[in-house]
């Protein structure tokens, strides 16, 4: 481990505006295997992996796990047909990376998704060159507020935790963060409110409001803090 810094990311509300994308996708799931799956079911999986979810409102916890393979694939393959239709990338996101970078920090994304949607945000947004590591659902056994996720980015950027910072829109995301004992972000976006989100060390309502300053002060009066 080094001294340098890093931001990590979660994809989902952060860099990309997935909300209304995944939301339908889950309907479209539901209805097709005659389960009801309302927004406020929805909103509360924040963070968990998407066999995490199926296995709940599946009833399928223990077993069944191609079941849960099977259901998954078509849900996120209902998910990126969507994104494709409407990809409504995060304004600032690509700014703030390149920024974070040129300023000297690792950057990582740490998503509880699976790695197929990860790629093809990845590879729209045209950050691949900038991250130093990616970590997605396939990566971890336990979602948020786990802090799996975040530890391992850590881990791959070969950064000690307490130098990273993590921006993330969902409270078990912020949890995570803070178990994990980096800087917490939060970014009050679609189906997001601030005060969902107070556990976070700040929270803003946008990624314009973050700079490479702002994320290196947070993250060093943290340490301090301990």
């Amino acid at each position: 481990m080094n001294d340098t810094i890093a931001a990590i990311f979660d994809m989902d509300g952060v860099l990309v505006d997935t909300y209304h994308a995944h939301f339908r996708s889950w309907r479209e799931l539901a209805e097709s295997e005659g389960i009801e799956l309302t927004e406020a079911d929805f909103s509360a999986s924040f963070g968990r992996t998407s066999r995490e979810i199926i296995a709940h409102h599946w009833k399928l916890e223990g077993g069944a796990g191609e079941r849960v393979a099977a259901l998954d694939r078509r849900k996120e393959a209902a998910f990126r047909r969507l994104l494709e239709e409407d990809f409504p990338a995060m304004p600032g996101a690509v700014e703030l990376l390149g920024a974070l970078r040129a300023s000297g920090f690792r950057l990582a994304v740490g998503s509880s998704a699976p790695p197929e949607n990860v790629e093809a945000v990845v590879s729209r947004l045209g950050i691949g060159d900038l991250l130093g590591a990616v970590v997605t659902g396939a990566d971890v056994v336990r979602g948020k507020p786990d802090p799996q996720v975040f530890l391992l980015a850590a881990e791959r950027l070969g950064i000690a935790p307490g130098r990273c910072a993590v921006v993330e829109d969902a409270p078990p995301g912020v949890k995570a963060a803070k178990a994990a004992g980096m800087a917490a972000v939060g970014m009050a976006s679609t189906g997001r409110t601030t005060q969902e989100l107070v556990g976070a060390d700040i929270v803003v309502s946008s990624l314009s409001e973050l700079s490479p300053a702002g994320l290196r002060e947070l993250i060093e009066n943290r340490r301090r803090e301990k």
